[in-house]
C-alpha cells in the first residue's frame, strides 16, 4: 500500500508543480538539518530552494528541511516515530506535513503552530502548502490509487 501511494503521489505532485518551476517532489530523499537526518517517504521543495551544484544540477546533498513532508504509515511502522520526524521538520521551517494512514483511509495534516487536522471524509479536499495550491486532491482521490 505504501509504495503504491508513494508511486502515484510523487508524479501527481510533479505534474502540477514541476512544469511551472514551482516545486518538485522526491521519494525517499535524505534531508539533514537540525542535527539529524530524516528520510521522509516524499519531500517537496519549492523550486528556488532545491539545492544545486555550480553547474545547475540538483545537488546530491540536501542540508535543509523540505517545504512539505509526506509520510505514509506502514503496518510495522511506529506512528510516534513518524510523527516525531514530521514535528522535527516543522520546527526547522517545513510548512506542512502529511501523515497518511492507508489502513484507516485518513490523512493527518500538521502545520506550524496549528492544531493537527484529520481528514477522513471521502470528498474532503486535502490542504496543501500555498505554493502547491494547484494540486486538488480529496481523500477519495488519494485512496482510490490503492484500487488501481
Amino acid at each position: 500500500m505504501k509504495s503504491t501511494l508513494q508511486g502515484e503521489l510523487v508524479p501527481e505532485i510533479n505534474r502540477i508543480l514541476k512544469p511551472h518551476r514551482i516545486g518538485r517532489a522526491y521519494p525517499e530523499l535524505r534531508c539533514t538539518f537540525g542535527g539529524r537526518s530524516t528520510v521522509p517517504d516524499i519531500t517537496v521543495f519549492k523550486w528556488e530552494r532545491i539545492p544545486r551544484e555550480a553547474n545547475g544540477e540538483v545537488s546530491n546533498t540536501f542540508a535543509i528541511a523540505p517545504d512539505w513532508t509526506i509520510e505514509i504509515l506502514s503496518p510495522d511502522q511506529s506512528q510516534t516515530k513518524v510523527t516525531k520526524n514530521i514535528l522535527h521538520c516543522l520546527k526547522h521551517g517545513t510548512q506542512m506535513g502529511w501523515l497518511i494512514d492507508p489502513d484507516e483511509k485518513t490523512v493527518f495534516v500538521y502545520q506550524q503552530k496549528q492544531e493537527i487536522e484529520v481528514f477522513e471524509e471521502p470528498e474532503a479536499i486535502l490542504p496543501v502548502p500555498d505554493f502547491a495550491n494547484g494540486l486538488q486532491l480529496t481523500d477519495k482521490d488519494l485512496f482510490a490509487w490503492l484500487l488501481d
